[in-house]
């Protein structure tokens, strides 16, 4: 490969623009997004090309072919080993080659192209009983494409097999000698480069006896598939190349029956090596899995394991639920366990299942928080030598001083570790390359493959020497210059390799933490460190949330860009630290003041989403609210930062003006009304919510005597006065009143003047928010700071709960009250644990708030919806509005499409006697405005219902006859 010129890029993109029809782009946003997969790998490219055909592929390498520019295939870019980042010219089939071209259930084939998210081949198969048989944890947002560039397998692979396994049939452009062709590859010689037989025939020796027998051998490049014995499958030998040797523009691939019927057998031992002793002995019972994992990664409070300190998850199948069961018994029978558990229920499964998929997230934090790197993420040895491989490998990380929690796919002697190498100091660097040759040597001194699932990329190719010897790495080495003569794709990947401790994307960060308004406890206040967190695994970028399964990230699901995932703001900050620390290759020079930053945040619905559903707790809103406050500094804000963000200063003036019903007459004024719009910054479909005559607390102190204080504070319930509660939506505060006091309890209202400041740090006025907060813990402080506050908005409760004490980390007062704080339902079942609700008995729809699922959880709500006769469940993903962000202009479009996801279908399809749950003001405001799935309703209604509050439908029972409670049974908890 010839060196190439960046200061050339404008030449050549101009070229790409000439003979691409699908997107090319050299801007700095998409530069940024794809410097970096799931790898502890950074590598800056030129540019991003989205073919939108097979037509472009050869287009696009023809031109960089001609420049001498490298080119690398992405799909997901969740690698782990930084074969998806490059130099040169990145392809993303995401955009455009992503469908499923046919399937056809009596050849079990299907036809698809490289961007297809495997998910929804699944989701294509499923109704024909079939399904695509490899299955990696990150299913939901990787691609065919780059599974079969990586070779991968996933959890079913004892059953299954690997991707190769299943691939019959490849296209791909080649970059032979003299032009780049587009070829068909399968059995058979046909389409391979001529070159390539006489090296097989040539090697034939070292190509029957240089490869390990190994279920997971995935290491280097599979020549043996090129044997006479083997069938000359040239395009199994093309999967796990990595990209070096072609680009795949489609594929044909098998398809396997489905089991009609699964159970889940999860076995508990001791230990991690007992599960792994046992693990190869279950394999004669013809398990569809044996996963593996130890009680460090189980998050605290999962429920639903057996006894033991390590588990092997064995999933079965049948023709019957009976059938799969009694082969998970059967299982149970054989196996020398400490504990077990059988499991049918499907949701049962989902909830243990995640709990497993998302350990290549949870795995990158220790127990104590300290981080925690692939490298050695997924090397495998023969299964039954798993147990003793794991010891040795446990005693050679304590040698070093390491440490890192195993898992994986036990049954396959594959296994998965994250390591809290220290990548940020030169000593820390040199022990990582040190501990990364004597783990080579063990693995294979124990049969084994360096890669046993992601492939090599950077992080082992430089070690496939330990593995296979020189004769082999020099095959290699001669077999890519038959496919790929230029060297241009995919270059320092698997051949001739960059060293496995180069291009670290740690390097380019600054060596000392940025001054920041947040604390980030959780990361040692290090704004740096917080940002690291986003490893990269992708789960933001998912397309679809089903029930109560999440919220992350609805941005990316509305537009399916990368830039408004919760990945693609990480990588975009992680890029603006770069260039604040000066790196020479740095993509966003402007730190702070980034144009191209602020436009991939704008799109975040600060749903903190990602706080709770992301792996590793990245919490984009707070890394908006950060950036908007650096960003906005000194500058004028846009107006809906002071309309909208200043709105209990708003609100709070027309309560003490009394000039409610002035305001709602001119709003009714469409001239007025669509020039506030215009002037306050707010999205033009919108409408100006109705101003109440009388404020919430201007009611409760009307109607409640003086002297409250005085009473035992085991007789009272604190109220908080939020800013929608008291100004926009008063009955929802009446009606908690209502039902506190009918437990008993004798409501007591905080000061009017305390605000949880949601709205300056949704929009970055961290200043005033600081203000705000120190103001209302002034106002607390002398009598109420202490006692348990119940706060009815979602949002409200969430701010003071995470966002107050990681504001004023200084001030013990801030955890105080974050400690305080509870919902409605959690403040029924602490103050008043015998009181028992009136019965509603009627279904549900509706959608938990996003905040109260991030962030404050919602298993009091449920067992409350369940003694009350509220039958369902709540929808999961986000109404769209969040606060601020809907109201604001441009963001109309993103805020329906979000609502239209999960939360309108779910209330339409909802019978007419349901009741509509949405505790949260914005919610129900999206409910009203939106209407049937995206048709605006009138005068806030929804088919002729409203979104309520949990404490409006408790009070309508209470003051209605006949709610099924036997009377003197309800009342006073004491």
């Amino acid at each position: 490969m010839t060196d190439f010129d960046h200061g050339a890029a404008g030449e050549l993109a101009a070229r790409l623009r000439g003979v691409v029809r699908g997107e090319v782009d050299f801007g700095v946003t998409a530069r940024a997004l794809t410097t970096m997969d799931a790898s502890n790998y950074r590598r800056v490219p030129l540019g991003v090309v989205a073919p939108r055909d097979a037509d472009d592929v050869i287009a696009a390498l023809t031109v960089c072919r001609e420049h001498g520019v490298p080119v690398v295939a992405r799909g997901g870019g969740t690698s782990i080993a930084g074969q998806a980042t490059g130099v040169g010219v990145v392809l993303d089939f995401t955009r455009h080659l992503n469908r499923l071209v046919s399937l056809d259930p009596a050849s079990r084939t299907a036809v698809v192209q490289p961007g297809l998210v495997l998910d929804r081949l699944q989701e294509a198969a499923a109704p024909h009983g079939l399904r695509f048989g490899p299955d990696p944890s990150t299913h939901s947002r990787c691609t065919l494409g780059g599974m079969i560039g990586n070779n991968s397998c996933g959890s079913h692979s004892v059953a299954y097999g690997t991707t190769a396994d299943q691939v019959r049939e490849l296209t791909a452009a080649v970059c032979g000698p003299g032009s780049v062709t587009l070829r068909r590859l399968g059995r058979g010689w046909s389409g391979a480069p001529d070159a390539l037989r006489p090296l097989v025939d040539g090697d034939l020796a070292l190509l029957r006896t240089g490869f390990p027998a190994l279920p997971r051998r995935i290491s280097g490049y599979a020549l043996d598939a090129l044997l006479p014995e083997n069938g000359v499958d040239v395009a199994r030998s093309l999967c796990g190349s990595e990209g070096t040797l072609g680009i795949v523009t489609e594929a044909t691939v098998r398809l396997v029956d489905a089991p009609r019927a699964r159970a889940l057998a999860v076995l508990g031992y001791a230990d991690e090596g007992a599960a792994a002793d046992a693990a190869a002995g279950l394999l004669p019972y013809g398990p569809l899995t044996v996963e593996g994992m130890a009680a460090d990664l189980v998050p605290s409070g999962t429920g639903g394991l057996p006894g033991g300190g390590a588990w092997l998850f064995v999933e079965t199948g049948g023709d019957s639920a009976a059938e799969a069961r009694a082969r998970a018994d059967a299982i149970v029978r054989a196996a020398d366990v400490v504990d077990a558990v059988v499991v049918t229920d499907p949701a049962g499964q989902r909830a243990l299942w995640r709990v497993r998929e998302d350990a290549s997230g949870t795995a990158t934090r220790m127990p104590d928080g300290s981080e925690a790197w692939p490298g050695w993420e997924d090397c495998a040895v023969p299964p039954a030598r798993l147990g003793g491989y794991l010891r040795e490998f446990r005693a050679l990380m304590a040698s070093y001083g390491l440490r890192g929690t195993p898992y994986g796919h036990f049954g396959d002697g594959c296994i998965h570790v994250r390591i809290d190498f220290d990548l940020l100091s030169a000593e820390g660097i040199g022990r990582f390359r040190a501990f990364s040759g004597d783990l080579a040597d063990l693995v294979v001194a124990h049969g084994g493959s360096l890669s046993g699932e992601h492939g090599d990329g950077q992080a082992r190719a430089e070690l496939l020497p330990r593995m296979y010897g020189t004769d082999m790495v020099g095959l290699f080495a001669r077999v890519k210059d038959a496919w790929d003569p230029d060297g241009i794709l995919n270059p320092g990947i698997l051949v001739r390799p960059a060293r496995l401790d180069e291009n670290l994307r740690f390097a380019v960060l600054p060596s000392r933490p940025v001054d920041v308004a947040f604390g980030y406890p959780h990361d040692g206040g290090d704004f740096g460190a917080a940002v690291r967190r986003c490893v990269g695994v992708g789960k933001c970028r998912t397309e679809t949330v089903g029930t109560q399964s999440g919220v992350m990230c609805p941005s990316y699901r509305a537009t399916g860009e990368e830039e408004h995932s919760t990945r693609g703001r990480a990588r975009l900050l992680h890029e603006m630290l770069a260039g604040m620390a000066g790196a020479p290759d740095a993509v966003v020079k402007d730190g702070w003041r980034s144009t191209e930053v602020r436009d991939a945040l704008d799109l975040c619905l600060s749903c903190k989403g990602c706080r709770s559903d992301c792996p590793v707790g990245v919490d984009m809103a707070t890394y908006k609210a950060e950036f908007l406050h650096h960003h906005y500094k000194g500058r004028r804000r846009p107006a809906a930062h002071y309309a909208l963000g200043w709105l209990p200063r708003w609100l709070r003036a027309v309560s003490a003006t009394r000039t409610a019903p002035l305001i709602n007459a001119l709003a009714r004024v469409p001239l007025l009304t669509a020039l506030a719009k215009r002037l306050g910054g707010i999205a033009p479909e919108r409408g100006i919510p109705r101003l109440p005559r009388e404020p919430f607390a201007r009611w409760f102190a009307r109607r409640t005597p003086r002297g409250t204080l005085l009473l035992s504070t085991s007789d009272i319930a604190v109220l908080w006065p939020d800013t929608f509660t008291n100004h926009l939506v008063p009955e929802v505060g009446k009606a908690a009143v209502r039902v506190l006091e009918d437990t008993g309890r004798t409501v007591v209202l905080a000061p009017t003047g305390v605000c949880c400041g949601l709205t300056y740090l949704s929009t970055g006025q961290l200043d005033r928010a600081r203000a705000v907060l120190r103001r209302t813990l002034d106002l607390m402080e002398p009598a109420l700071l202490g006692l348990p506050v119940t706060v009815l908005e979602p949002s409200c409760a969430a701010a003071l709960r995470a966002d107050l004490p990681e504001l004023l980390p200084d001030d013990p007062r801030a955890r105080e009250l974050a400690d305080s704080v509870r919902t409605f339902a959690e403040s029924l079942e602490e103050l008043a644990p015998d009181w028992r609700p009136p019965l509603v008995s009627r279904p549900i729809a509706g959608q938990t708030h996003c905040h109260q699922h991030a962030v404050l959880g919602d298993a009091a709500d449920r067992r409350l919806r369940e003694a009350a006769g509220l039958t369902g469940t709540l929808a999961g993903g986000c109404c769209g509005l969040a606060g601020n962000f809907g109201f604001e202009k441009g963001h109309y479009d993103i805020s329906k499409a979000c609502a239209e996801e999960t939360l309108l279908p779910e209330v339409a399809a909802a019978p007419a006697e349901a009741v509509l749950l949405t505790d949260g003001y914005s919610c129900r405001t999206q409910l009203g405005e939106m209407g049937e799935l995206g048709e605006l309703g009138e005068s806030g209604v929804l088919r002729g219902r409203r979104g309520r509050h949990m404490a409006e439908v408790l009070a309508e029972a209470l003051d209605s006859p006949g709610d099924g409670v036997p009377e003197g049974t309800r009342g006073a908890s004491g």
